[in-house]
């Protein structure tokens, strides 16, 4: 916990998912909710998307972060802007036309939740 999952279409020619995913991690342990070791992150690329209904030249990066309940609703605004503060210098000068990036947060039923760490 937390678990990261970005989401970009790859029509962004210029974008590293690699570079993205290592600054949205500074940016999640930046915020002090979180342990070093626990923050996980994945990206996944999205050959078949679609936005709106007309052809015009678009992409969008969405990033979402599962966390377990516990958070005050400040914290977690305050998580989603840093995270796309961190995000739009990754993006911006993409000459695909309009990019969308958005970021949500959502909780995770602590009661629920089970985790193991293996050390090998």
């Amino acid at each position: 916990m937390p678990h990261l999952t970005l989401e970009y279409t790859r029509n962004l020619a210029d974008f590293d998912p690699v570079q993205a995913l290592a600054a949205l991690n500074e940016a999640m342990f930046d915020s002090g909710l979180f342990g070093e070791s626990d923050i996980k992150s994945r990206a996944l690329g999205l050959d078949d998307f679609q936005v709106g209904v007309r052809d015009a030249p678009r992409a969008f990066v969405h990033v979402r972060v599962a966390m377990l309940s516990g958070r005050t609703e400040e914290e977690r605004k305050a998580l989603a802007d840093s995270l796309l503060a961190a995000l739009m210098p990754l993006v911006a000068g993409q000459k695909v036309g309009e990019v969308q990036l958005s970021v949500e947060t959502a909780e995770l039923h602590r009661p629920s939740y089970a985790k193991a760490v293996l050390h090998g």
